[in-house]
């Protein structure tokens, strides 16, 4: 045998391959603005203001602004729609997906020593979704640039003998020779010596012409979350200092189905008129990081903070199934099918992803009793993430790729809220740039957010509403079929926070 493996009675077999993609790495790198309503209504901009049970996920400093105990939950509503552009077919897919967004205490401990200049002590423990991955994307069009699914077998298959392919069980094989096989026993590719098992060299079996009807189906269930442990202290009431440590927990699935239909003229010897591809792919980890904070008030009403969110390395394990199922005809009207169906799921190695940390500079302006505005201002270099161990051949030629295609990119966050009485009126902005040098793999993200709140006394009620978009043009595959479809993306998120005051 090629390599050690475990076959289960289930099905499963370990591998020593890799099947990574950058858009795995951008999964767990790219933030999203989460947590209690009051904080979504007004931008995430709290890296000065605190005294929020999700400003702590900003400013762990903010917990030492809190002058009593609290307690808080909160629901969330999520709505998104992915508008597709694929060589000028327009298609849209939506999901909708209510989830318990965030829950979170912060106790205070008030020094009454009038001798100490450490006036307080806030311990809390926050727990919030910080990336919910339901969502569902459908492409469609006729691929004009003439490529054909029969880029991505030959990319992997040329260079392969035919007796690696052939002479060894689908459990046995790496995973680039695990997708030569399907392009394989699926006809979509043929060996140019089919007789020589040393054969390395491949020719497609799908006629030329460039009629490629294509689809792309990708439904996608999930989440990541972040339990964070916080202390914080305050000085002179001055200046605020914090800390969390964070435990990340990820699931996430994935289930694509590429589809190809070829309406070409057909030919005398059989050839591929169609091919469906499916993938399915489960990845489940945890992480840890840690942040700091601080926050100084210069003035009653002028505040400044500070926070850095160290880089979160997650370990993680993929399971990928695959499956393809193809036609052959010739112009006498001839079919054959081809179902290339393993039933085998490969279980990999363990292995570390390191995401980016992140500086954060904020400040804020309190107009008394009435009203504040806030700012915050984020940097972090998407370029630094990286696959680990970074000696492994397979992830060097990643990290490199995605040290030369993503960059450092800024986050600007704005919120203010005006108070009449006991109601409270919020607004917030926030944009992010592209994380990627080109600007189009993932574009700019804007979003607009406006909520309510009232203070019952001990019982706080808040809502908001948020809206983002952004544009990513997105390849079905990542080597060989790249053309990439345009997708817009728009999500509407509706929020609701209860909060008590102990």
């Amino acid at each position: 045998m090629k390599k050690i493996l475990i076959l289960l009675i289930t099905g499963l077999t370990v591998s020593i391959s890799h099947s990574q993609e950058i858009s795995d790495a951008m999964r767990y790198a790219q933030d999203n603005i989460t947590g209690t309503a009051r904080f979504r209504a007004m931008g995430g901009a709290f890296g000065a203001l605190g005294g929020d049970l999700s400003s702590l996920s900003v400013n762990p400093a903010g917990s030492a602004i809190f002058i009593n105990n609290q307690v808080g939950v909160t629901f969330s509503n999520q709505s998104i729609k992915n508008n597709s552009d694929y060589f000028g077919e327009q298609t849209s897919d939506k999901e909708n997906s209510f989830i318990l967004n965030q829950v979170g205490a912060v106790f205070v401990f008030n020094d009454h020593n009038p001798n100490s200049n450490w006036k307080k002590i806030a311990i809390g423990a926050t727990y919030e979704n910080t990336n919910n991955f339901n969502n569902n994307v459908f492409s469609r069009g006729t691929n004009k640039n003439k490529n054909s699914i029969d880029r991505y077998f030959l990319n992997y298959a040329n260079g392969i003998p035919l007796g690696d392919i052939t002479g060894f069980d689908y459990t046995d094989l790496f995973y680039d020779e695990q997708q030569a096989y399907f392009g394989f026993y699926g006809k979509v590719i043929l060996p140019a010596n089919p007789n020589d098992t040393n054969n390395t060299q491949y020719n497609t079996n799908i006629p030329t012409g460039g009629n490629y009807i294509q689809e792309n189906e990708i439904y996608a269930r999930g989440y990541n979350s972040k339990l964070s442990f916080n202390i914080a202290t305050s000085y002179q009431d001055r200046i605020y200092l914090g800390a969390n440590l964070n435990v990340h927990v990820t699931d996430y699935r994935r289930s694509s189905s590429f589809f190809e239909r070829n309406t070409s003229e057909l030919e005398p010897t059989q050839t591929i008129s169609n091919v469906r591809f499916n993938n399915d792919l489960y990845t489940y980890g945890n992480g840890f990081s840690f942040q700091l904070g601080a926050i100084a008030k210069v003035t009653e009403s002028f505040r400044l903070g500070l926070a850095y969110e160290s880089n979160t390395w997650y370990e993680l394990y993929d399971e990928i199934s695959q499956s393809l199922y193809s036609t052959t005809e010739n112009n006498a009207n001839q079919a054959i099918d081809y179902d290339v169906n393993p039933n085998i799921t490969n279980v990999y190695d363990s292995y570390t992803l390191q995401t980016p940390g992140k500086f954060t500079f904020s400040g804020a302006y309190i107009f008394g009793k009435s009203g504040l505005i806030s700012i915050d201002y984020s940097i972090k270099d998407y370029g630094n993430t990286k696959f680990k161990p970074t000696n492994d051949s397979g992830f060097r030629g990643l990290n490199n790729t995605m040290n030369n295609e993503l960059t450092s990119n800024g986050e600007l966050r704005i919120g203010g809220e005006y108070k009449i009485k006991r109601l409270s009126l919020r607004g917030g902005y926030r944009f992010e740039g592209s994380p990627y040098k080109n600007e189009s793999t993932i574009g700019d993200l804007n979003s607009y957010s406006g909520g309510l709140g009232y203070n019952f006394g001990s019982t706080k009620l808040d809502l908001a509403y948020s809206y983002t978009e952004r544009e990513s043009n997105q390849g079905f595959f990542a080597t060989g079929l790249t053309d990439p479809a345009k997708i817009n993306s728009k999500l509407n998120n509706v929020t609701l926070t209860l909060l008590f005051e102990l």
